[in-house]
């Protein structure tokens, strides 16, 4: 209309017509009836641009929304699978170089020629004591502090602290004076339990999350139900048994120093055992009779401080894994609310823990575990392996138990399948019959026709260890799921085992007789006990734990906006509302898994 208009009211220019009227006429009809014919034009190139955006902005014909859905949350399995394989890789690079290099270097000072002639005068001796005294004392107080420390860094950087701490032990090592060796080992004590208490509660967590990944349409369906609550026992079995099939190796790793170098320095065994009379169950204390003089010739300081670069490296890429590989246990707003129960009740919760019938049960499991592991790489590995083959065998006899525990900790598959107490009475079974082998044992000193019975004794030991130890973190995390718990268990079973280990220091002086038969007591005491929990948890008896507080939410910044927008009840555990329905204390509604009943039958 606005171009007919336009047309019709054109002004005309009487100084430009030469010709008749007529002509400019037609020609102005003429242009009228073009101008017309712009306007649908206009039109449909317009209609085609948003045609254009439509087919960019828009859903594409080939999008196909759950073939998408599924891609993303096959990523994030295979995140969560590599968070656990990184864990485990960074847990057995970090022990095996502290457990090689504190081997390495016990042996060379042992030396009296090597103090002499390398440090006559920082008396090495009285040092390696107080290293030993702070690497397994200190532990004792870190119940006190190793929630609060997983609480304000995270697991994951609770993780990396920890193997920081670990790799500036080993940078300690390359100038070995009072000052830098003894603070470091205390440094290391006081981090042994932040360090395995955060690996437990991050295999668990990965474990939950691959649940929640494989299932997400079930959580997606039935997201206000409670889950089933053995829902992810499958997969907190097969990362349990993936982390410690890896951890083992760790001893093996850590003979390669005294394999590939301090073997070719030391003495063949008629010289370090010459004045040796007893072995096994008859010595006393650690290897008496052991020559003083165990290297034959001193390794040069430049070969030394190769070997501890290597083990520097090791250490430096256990803090590279965490660091990169390692994901977050917990989103930033779950850490946030873990956190802002306030540090008070997050020192009190591990004591208020321990009211738990069942967790009070698994006590002496959790401390024979911790002896049986120390006794193998000090008691036996000295007085029966080194007593009876020598010190240049020492390594080969630690590989080999190694080597079996890693190999079968994949027997706690057999969870899978089986009653989950079978795994840990079955290797409970095969300690005790060792324990009761080696107490009526004496092997001859200097003596190799018997390497085959101590390497398979070394072997079996390590096939019971890898049942107990699986088993027991297995069995923590089928009892508790409830995330906003977990570290406060494994804090509570690594800080037990700590306290065995500095008992097992202590007893060091005791005749082997005596040491065998305190194992051998404590080991029947904890299947007893165990059977007992299992046998009050088939039986539906209450328990007792304490109240999680609710996060004490911010009430201004951007952080909450509504009272529910950060629900941190996520996991499918079915416990986000026990801090309604028990005001004081949850019972047996919150953590008494019901089908926990059928486990015995």
């Amino acid at each position: 209309m606005g171009a007919r208009l336009g047309c019709q009211q054109r002004p005309s220019n009487p100084d430009t017509i030469q010709g008749p009227p007529e002509a400019p006429m037609e020609k102005d009809v003429d242009g009228c009836q073009d101008g017309a014919k712009t306007v649908p034009s206009a039109r449909l190139g317009t209609e085609g641009t948003e045609t254009q955006l439509d087919d960019f902005v828009g859903a594409h014909t080939d999008y196909n929304e759950e073939e998408e859905e599924q891609k993303y949350f096959r990523r994030k399995r295979l995140g969560v699978i590599k968070n656990v394989v990184a864990a485990s890789l960074a847990g057995t690079l970090t022990y095996s170089v502290y457990l090689g290099l504190l081997q390495m270097q016990l042996i060379l000072h042992y030396d009296e020629t090597y103090r002499e002639v390398k440090y006559s005068n920082i008396q090495l001796e009285d040092i390696d004591r107080k290293v030993l005294m702070g690497i397994n004392v200190t532990p004792v107080a870190a119940l006190l502090y190793t929630p609060i420390l997983i609480r304000f860094f995270g697991t994951k950087w609770a993780m990396f602290l920890a193997v920081g701490i670990y790799a500036l032990f080993v940078s300690s090592n390359y100038w070995e004076r009072y000052y830098t060796l003894v603070p470091s080992a205390v440094a290391i004590g006081m981090v042994i339990v932040p360090l395995w208490a955060s690996m437990g509660t991050y295999i668990m967590r990965m474990a939950q999350k691959y649940y929640e990944y494989v299932n997400y349409k079930e959580e997606q369906e039935k997201e206000k139900q409670r889950a089933p609550r053995d829902a992810c026992n499958a997969y907190i079995i097969v990362f349990q048994t993936v982390f410690y099939s890896c951890f083992h190796l760790s001893f093996v790793c850590a003979q390669m120093p005294m394999v590939f170098f301090l073997n070719n320095y030391v003495y063949q065994l008629n010289h370090t055992l010459f004045a040796v009379k007893h072995c096994g169950t008859l010595s006393h204390g650690t290897l008496p009779g052991f020559n003083k003089t165990v290297l034959q010739s001193l390794p040069r300081s430049v070969n030394l401080i190769i070997v501890e670069s290597a083990l520097m490296a090791a250490a430096f890429l256990a803090m590279l894994v965490v660091l990169v590989l390692c994901g977050a246990a917990y989103r930033p707003m779950e850490e946030i609310d873990m956190r802002s129960i306030g540090w008070g009740n997050i020192f009190q919760l591990p004591f208020k823990h321990m009211r738990d019938y069942r967790l009070r049960h698994l006590f002496p499991l959790f401390i024979y575990s911790g002896f049986e592991v120390l006794f193998v790489c000090t008691g036996f590995s000295l007085n029966y392996g080194v007593c009876a083959l020598g010190l240049e065998r020492l390594a080969y006899l630690l590989m080999a138990y190694g080597f079996s525990a890693s190999v079968c900790s994949s027997l706690a598959l057999c969870m899978l399948r089986l009653r989950r107490h079978i795994p840990l009475l079955a290797g409970a079974f095969i300690h005790a019959v060792l324990l009761v082998t080696l107490f009526c044992w004496a092997p001859e000193p200097r003596y190799l026709a018997q390497a085959p019975l101590l390497y398979s004794i070394a072997a079996l030991w390590g096939t019971g260890s890898a049942l107990n130890k699986t088993g027991i973190s297995i069995l923590l995390g089928m009892l508790y799921k409830k995330k906003e718990r977990q570290d406060f268990i494994f804090t509570i079973y690594h800080w037990w085992q700590a306290l065995a280990i500095f008992t097992v220091y202590l007893w060091s002086g005791l005749p082997m007789k005596a040491k065998l038969s305190i194992m051998l007591l404590t080991l029947v005491v904890a299947v007893g006990t165990y059977l007992w929990m299992e046998r009050k948890v088939a039986r539906n008896v209450e328990v007792r734990l304490p109240r999680i507080p609710r996060p004490r939410h911010k009430t201004r910044g951007y952080r909450y906006l509504e009272d529910n927008s950060d629900d941190t009840g996520s996991d499918g555990d079915g416990d986000k509302e026990d801090d309604d329905r028990h005001p004081t204390e949850a019972t047996r509604e919150d953590e008494l898994p019901k089908e926990d009943g059928e486990q015995l039958g």
